[in-house]
């Protein structure tokens, strides 16, 4: 087997220019201090640019997505056990980082703004989730505001496609369509991201300070042991629920190539040719395989999960609110299943799925977004080890589970 060189630079390169970005902004904050502020403006319109563009990137996914399912829909039993599969990882993944955040609080001596947190109108429980899921005129999803309504109704327009059979044909296309436009839009955008957060770092550590430099340091050590305890702990623990002593010797053996392709590569997307190859090596039924790794590179993602759960522990703790109350956790832990679904495909699409968690939780947008933006880059590497050998490890589960599949 010939296993293509990987171009660490060129893999990381997008990374590496925003580390850089932001490396040199926060150096101009230090030298110019308040005097950095002539530079917000490049901040304020990458921003800008990113808002505008979220709304009918998330529209066109998540439709179009919906709108192909045909394929798998026939698979019936099996499908169901995947969704089954992915949706239990996902959450053990984000109980695991909500134990890690308690074990290790996320206490923060500074607040980053001093802007007042948007609330939900006021109203009985049952009228705040009506305003939370719905909205009672089509422009009114057009805000970001209406994340979650604009979710479900994208979700409803794709369902509405897929059984308009070859009546939809056209309009599935113009789905399709859409989808690959808004994601080249994005990658368009987020070229600008060094220039735009370099900026908006420049602003804070001028107007805040040098103390902004220890703002990441706890959150990333937590994150990154969570992930190491996550992947050798539970994955293991997967392989044996999967077919026992030898199932997790025939996981170990095989996921080094996948491993350091996601590393290597930093997409789940282009860990997915790795993954089949390690699934074929582990005997896994070709039909299992064919569906639930090229799905889960999308859709399955225990990392993510996990860094869904550390931003909004670590903007709760910025912005001096409460994370401990069983209504937030829960809403947390829905917002990881979202964002998991929503962010695949898309690249950087985790940023998506950080603005809905802002809005839901009523934080403001303006200063929450770019300090969870570098947050999540900064954590991005070893999130899609865990995204894409997670696939792997389902995989092996629904092969279990629905073949009784013994290695």
């Amino acid at each position: 087997m010939e296993v293509k060189k990987i171009n660490f630079l060129q893999s990381y390169s997008s990374i590496l220019l925003l580390l850089g970005g932001i490396i040199i902004g926060s150096i101009l904050g230090l030298i110019f201090k308040d005097k950095v502020e002539v530079i917000k403006p490049l901040g304020d319109i990458f921003l800008n640019l990113l808002f505008t563009a979220i709304i009918p990137l998330i529209f066109f996914t998540i439709a179009s997505s919906v709108a192909n399912l045909e394929q798998t829909e026939k698979l019936g039993r099996l499908f169901m056990i995947m969704i089954a599969v992915f949706l239990s990882t996902i959450l053990i993944s984000a109980l695991v980082m909500i134990v890690a955040v308690y074990l290790f609080p996320i206490h923060q001596s500074i607040i980053i703004s001093k802007v007042p947190l948007e609330n939900i109108q006021s109203g009985s429980i049952g009228e705040q989730i009506a305003q939370l899921l719905t909205v009672n005129d089509f422009f009114e999803l057009l805000s970001r505001k209406s994340m979650l309504a604009l979710i479900i109704f994208s979700f409803l327009i794709g369902f509405a496609s897929l059984q308009s059979g070859e009546k939809g044909s056209a309009f599935r296309s113009f789905l399709d369509s859409g989808n690959e436009v808004m994601k080249q839009l994005l990658t368009m955008i987020m070229k600008l991201a060094p220039i735009g957060l370099g900026a908006y770092f420049a602003y804070q550590v001028g107007v805040f300070g040098p103390q902004l430099f220890g703002l990441y340091a706890k959150p990333l050590g937590v994150y990154y042991a969570a992930c190491v305890f996550y992947f050798f702990v539970f994955f293991s623990l997967y392989a044996l629920v999967a077919g026992g002593k030898r199932a997790f010797i025939v996981f170990w053996s095989n996921n080094i190539t996948p491993s350091l392709t996601a590393v290597g590569t930093c997409s789940s997307i282009a860990t997915i040719p790795a993954n089949l190859e390690a699934a074929e090596k582990m005997s896994i039924p070709k039909h299992i395989r064919n569906l639930v790794i090229p799905l889960g590179g999308p859709l399955h993602k225990d990392g993510s999960s996990m860094s869904s759960i550390l931003k909004i522990t670590f903007l709760f703790a910025m912005f001096g609110k409460d994370f401990t109350s069983p209504s937030t956790i829960l809403l947390a832990l829905g917002i990881t299943v979202i964002v998991s679904i929503v962010e695949g495909g898309i690249p950087n699409g985790g940023y998506i799925g950080e603005v809905l968690a802002i809005t839901v939780y009523g934080l403001p947008m303006e200063q929450a977004l770019p300090v969870a933006m570098i947050l999540g880059t900064l954590v991005d590497p070893i999130a899609t080890l865990l995204n894409a050998n997670g696939d792997v490890i389902s995989s092996m589960m629904v092969a279990r589970f629905s073949e009784k599949t013994k290695w």
